[in-house]
């Protein structure tokens, strides 16, 4: 037969590797001639995804590995599959609907949007599933997982034979729960007012923009004046003044209205003579000004700015911190789209709850959320116009001492391309610090290497210093929280509502939480959910533990 005269690669690779596959050239134990086990988990790329060289050069080593050991007889098993990428799937489906003119999410109800993605994955999410055969990836294509298999809606198309991970994340949920090891709470988190959703770190980039510091003038209470003294670093008096005001510089002027206390370093001798006193926020209706004290904390730097920095535990990282440490109330100022807050009674009603927690009075998380300390001027005002009023009302009054131009990093979105409020919220968590424990003994013992050797000290100060992992997202699709919610706010959690409702009794009526798991949850649950995890299946028995993890340091 004689050759061709030019060589169509494209339709040689397809013929070749659909041979293969008909072959069963791939699939786990294809050409085992011995007991030994070998098993690699492709770091399951997003359903949305396409092939990227960062794709190309991970997938080219774990296939090196998977063949090398299939040559010699391993009992071989590279297993495939894909994550269901809450955030961006459904940012994905919502243009999609917005391009055909179709009515939005929330017009369609979640039930029907659901349907959508579900329609949407089975027409597109087969994308990168094609582009990895086209690399020649030797994956067992047959075992194909998706981290969504099993849950409501699931038509089974491109993953046919997944094992059930809804179930799987179910189960560990439970567990975790009824040990102590999740829980919901109010912290911090990374809010993105589009998708109107906490987001990971991981989510957030951190963007250098041009941006300004404001200088304003906090009066202290009732006149109070002090001498303040300004020296050089060989003990020089550079300044000395009598001032009836302590400065606070900022970069987000509207949230000063939820500021909580005024903190200085306790070594910061300028500071001294007003500690404990009380300074006025210099915005909103002069009859309804509110106080709050000026306290010590470490966090405040001497030397940046005036040393002085206001406390806004609600909406800043740092400031979370500090009021945690002082039991700060921490006020929320915006709405889930970044909004000023429009709710609540009248902002000088408003103000005299906050004033009674400002000297000393008792409270609770939930009582100090419910105080909107937005005056009525600037309620339901997008946060951005929010600061061009408050800046303008108080360089009215002739509290503005200054304003720098100067670069800022900003924190954005990376799908949604807004700018992230740190926000406030109720959210559920794993509390980590529990469960690090035998992660850092395998590491340290030996079992686990690690490889640069250099990754350890990241490992370990990772982990040493673990915060508690915000589990719940504020989408649609992913996996439901099985926790459902009584009329007295009573949690019930459960694989099901059937079982909820045997927990609570007949007579109570329940309310799922409607947040889902960050795909994380389910991501983690990898290695053991693809090989049929809780069920006890010979595959489980056979490729588990793992062998070789292919990834990045990010992922690790």
């Amino acid at each position: 037969m004689p050759l061709e005269k030019t060589f169509d690669a494209i339709s040689a690779e397809n013929r070749l590797y659909d041979a293969w596959e008909k072959a069963g050239c791939f699939k786990a134990g294809a050409n085992a001639s011995r007991q030994e086990t070998f098993c690699i988990m492709i770091p399951p790329p997003n359903v949305t995804g396409a092939l990227h060289v960062g794709h190309a050069f991970n997938n080219t080593l774990q296939d090196i590995l998977t063949r090398w050991h299939r040559m010699r007889g391993f009992d071989t098993l590279w297993q495939p599959g894909q994550d269901h990428a809450g955030i961006a799937t459904q940012l994905q489906v919502e243009k999609m609907l917005a391009e055909q003119g179709n009515v939005g999410r929330r017009d369609l109800g979640r039930e029907k949007f659901l349907e959508k993605v579900w329609e949407w994955k089975g027409e597109y999410g087969g994308t990168i599933i094609n582009q990895l055969k086209r690399l020649g990836s030797s994956c067992d294509w047959s075992r194909n997982a998706f981290t969504m298999a099993g849950a409501p809606g699931d038509p089974r198309i491109g993953h046919e034979n997944s094992p059930n991970f809804h179930d799987a994340v179910l189960k560990v949920f439970v567990d975790m729960y009824q040990k102590g090891l999740i829980y919901r709470g109010k912290r911090l988190v990374n809010w993105d007012p589009h998708f109107e959703t906490a987001i990971s770190d991981l989510e957030v980039e951190n963007i250098e923009v041009d941006g300004h510091m404001w200088h304003f003038k906090y009066p202290l209470q009732d006149g109070e004046t002090y001498t303040y003294i300004e020296k050089d670093e060989d003990g020089n008096v550079i300044l000395e003044e009598v001032r009836d005001y302590i400065s606070i510089a900022t970069t987000r002027p509207e949230t000063m209205l939820g500021d909580g206390a005024v903190a200085v370093h306790p070594d910061d001798a300028r500071y001294a003579p007003i500690v404990g006193k009380m300074c006025e926020i210099p915005v909103g209706p002069k009859a309804h000004r509110r106080l709050i004290p000026i306290i010590t904390d470490d966090y405040p730097d001497p030397d940046f700015g005036s040393g002085a920095v206001k406390i806004t535990g609600a909406h800043d990282a740092n400031d979370y911190q500090v009021a945690k440490r002082g039991n700060i109330p921490m006020y929320r100022l915006m709405d889930t789209r970044g909004i000023m807050r429009g709710d609540g009674v009248a902002y000088g009603d408003e103000v005299a709850k906050a004033q009674s927690l400002a000297s000393g009075g008792a409270f609770t998380e939930a009582e100090v959320d419910a105080i909107n300390l937005v005056p009525e001027e600037y309620r339901d005002l997008d946060r951005f116009e929010a600061r061009k009023r408050v800046v303008a009302d108080i360089d009215g009054e002739g509290l503005m001492i200054m304003v720098e131009d100067k670069p800022i990093m900003q924190p954005f979105g990376d799908r949604s391309g807004v700018v992230i409020e740190p926000m406030l919220t109720d959210q559920w968590f794993v509390d980590t610090a529990k469960i690090v424990g035998p992660a850092l003994d395998a590491v340290r013992d030996g079992r686990t290497k690690i490889v640069p050797e250099s990754g350890e000290k990241v490992y370990y100060h990772w982990l040493e210093n673990i915060e508690p992992w915000c589990i719940s997202r504020q989408l649609w699709w992913g996996h439901q929280i099985p926790v459902w919610f009584d009329e007295d706010g009573n949690q019930y959690c459960a694989a099901s509502e059937a079982e909820a409702q045997a927990m609570a009794g007949a007579d109570k009526t329940l309310t799922r939480d409607p947040d889902v798991l960050d795909t994380w949850f389910s991501s983690g649950l990898w290695p053991i959910g693809t090989l049929g995890w809780p069920e006890h299946t010979e595959a489980l028995k056979k490729y588990h533990s793992t062998d070789v993890l292919v990834t990045g340091q990010d992922i690790l």
